[in-house]
């Protein structure tokens, strides 16, 4: 019987947000190997249809597969919202039973009753996720007494791409959103940033927002999350190749995507570009 071959972690995202998942994600996993692909060409994500994102998922995840990879991560909400269940259920029993594919949301929402006192929860996130209802059907399906409120914040990720999050223009739209979620339900005690470009505007986020409010960030949620899965699984652990070693692939071009991803990642990257 032949030797499965070991293969890289591979995380996708439709832009560059998924980069700071990544970095928590090394920090619990370091001796891991990654792959990490941004479909920079068609992003955003946000706006598109269900049918549209769960096209471009797939076809990006069918091609981490290829690449080697036995586990991916979609570290993007819009994603993980209207792209991951489909995969799942439908799709990886025809590609291969073995392998897996894991989204940001359902990690996300597992912490938010232990954090909650008030037992009322507000998201922020991308109008694509906020539309899909992914992060209330999810929350509600585990605790079905907290009350979920949402705001779409559609500037907040062009604020981040464009280097303007320490901006007067970042303050005056967190400063809104943050006003029309607090108006919306004034007993949100928990905040969960639903979309991974909003950990680079969390100074302006805390800056508005009462202190007693906590703030739940993705990157290391998912990062303990993935440790947890891998103990709990080890045959897919296995699978897993260890050499430290990083790879980046973008839609785009290859020199646009090393300038912005330096926003969200520190280091030189090794990048090449890719079509899907």
């Amino acid at each position: 019987m032949e030797r499965i071959k070991n293969g890289p972690i591979a995380i996708f995202d439709s832009g560059y947000g998924g980069l700071t998942v990544l970095n928590k994600i090394k920090k619990h996993l370091p001796h891991y190997d990654y792959i990490y692909l941004g479909d920079n060409a068609r992003t955003p994500y946000g706006t598109r249809s269900f049918e549209v994102v769960y096209d471009y998922t797939l076809e990006a995840v069918k091609k981490l597969f290829s690449m080697g990879a036995h586990l991916v991560i979609l570290a993007c909400n819009t994603a993980s919202a209207k792209a991951l269940r489909n995969i799942q259920q439908k799709d990886l029993p025809n590609i291969d039973v073995s392998r897996r594919v894991l989204g940001v949301i359902r990690p996300s929402v597992e912490v938010v009753d232990e954090l909650s006192d008030t037992k009322h929860v507000g998201v922020f996130g991308t109008l694509g996720t906020v539309q899909s209802e992914s992060y209330p059907i999810e929350i509600n399906k585990l605790y079905p007494n907290i009350k979920v409120s949402q705001e779409a914040c559609p500037m907040w990720v062009p604020l981040v791409e464009n280097n303007e999050f320490g901006s007067a223009g970042a303050d005056y739209f967190v400063h809104k959103h943050v006003d029309r979620l607090l108006t919306n339900d004034p007993l949100i005690d928990t905040i969960v940033l639903g979309c991974t470009h909003y950990p680079l505007l969390l100074k302006k986020i805390k800056k508005y927002l009462p202190t007693h409010i906590q703030i739940v960030e993705q990157g290391d949620i998912v990062g303990e999350s993935l440790k947890d899965y891998l103990i709990r699984h080890p045959g897919m652990d296995e699978k897993c190749s260890k050499e430290g070693e990083m790879h980046f692939y973008t839609t785009e071009q290859v020199e646009k995507f090393k300038q912005t991803a330096g926003i969200f990642f520190d280091g030189d990257l090794n990048v090449e570009h890719l079509v899907l």
